[in-house]
């Protein structure tokens, strides 16, 4: 009878996927930056960088690809985008006036308030006269670093090159239900929204005869306003 072989059993953590997934999970900002939206000239999505945190046994992404023997994630990393939709001077269906940066500026003042740092954002009060150097100084400062949040991760599958579903990752709407991100407070009840398969993976997919504006359209129902403030 051969002996049992003990080294080369894998952890629990071998088989997770190295990229996130939707679903409620703690992260930490990595970075943060705006992306164009190629549909509307001006239009921005915000992109956070996360990673969850360190989950045993696990085997992540390098951190530098070009470094194979350097460091690696240890927890599984992604690309969020801030919201469903891009960031963009309009208005509401009832005829509500939005405006870009100040909907960017709402959201960053939700990061700085679930991370105790409102202090940077109010440093920041004259400092910068558009909106991407703002976010620049924001992802350059990183008053984010290292803190682990809740979120809520939505997904909106799409086929992979290899024919798998994969998740374009984006964070659901501030609302009476909760919040897409939150503090992470021992003994506290979670304000971030629970996931559910229902509300937060979209599974429609664009398509092929679909037109490029119906596909802008889908993409640019400018969301109402998170919560005012003042820099």
């Amino acid at each position: 009878m051969s002996k049992l072989n003990t080294k080369d059993v894998k952890a629990s953590g071998a088989g997770i996927a190295k990229t996130l997934q939707p679903g409620n999970i703690a992260c930490k900002i990595h970075g943060i930056e705006l992306e164009d939206f190629k549909f509307k000239e001006g239009a921005y999505h915000l992109l956070l960088s996360l990673e969850s945190g360190p989950i045993e046994g696990f085997d992540g992404f390098l951190v530098d690809k070009d470094k194979p023997e350097g460091p690696k994630y240890k927890g599984q990393v992604g690309t969020v985008k801030a919201s469903e939709w891009a960031f963009a001077d309009g208005e509401t269906k009832g005829g509500k006036e939005i405006s870009r940066d100040q909907e960017i500026m709402k959201f960053l003042k939700n990061i700085c308030v679930a991370i105790d740092k409102v202090k940077w954002l109010d440093s920041q009060d004259n400092k910068h006269e558009t909106i991407e150097s703002l976010v620049k100084a924001f992802n350059k400062e990183k008053p984010f670093k290292d803190i682990l949040l809740d979120f809520c991760l939505c997904g909106k599958e799409y086929m992979n090159k290899n024919n798998f579903i994969n998740y374009e990752l984006f964070l659901p709407k501030f609302s009476k239900v909760g919040s897409p991100f939150a503090a992470i407070k021992a003994g506290a009840v979670s304000k971030v929204i629970v996931f559910n398969v229902d509300d937060h993976i979209k599974r429609k997919k664009v398509e092929a005869s679909q037109s490029l504006e119906d596909q802008a359209s889908s993409e640019m129902n400018i969301p109402e306003g998170t919560q005012d403030f003042e820099l």
